[in-house]
């Protein structure tokens, strides 16, 4: 999302809606560059770089997952 840009939230049927073209969300998507790292060394970098996904719990060992 952009500053400015409408959305729509309709709690009953949880669902949202962003109300911007699609021409745009392709600019957008061909603009995005992915953030720097915030951390290149120490734990934290080391966390960053072995964990796994939240949708697993954000576990360092992939046999707990």
């Amino acid at each position: 999302m952009h500053e400015g840009d409408t959305i729509t939230i309709d709690a009953p049927s949880l669902s949202r809606n962003l109300h911007v073209g699609n021409e745009e969300l392709a600019k957008r998507r061909a603009a995005w560059t992915p953030p720097a790292k915030r951390y290149t060394r120490g734990v934290l970098a080391k966390f960053g770089a072995l964990v796994g996904s939240s949708h697993w719990g954000a576990v360092l060992d992939a046999d707990l997952a």
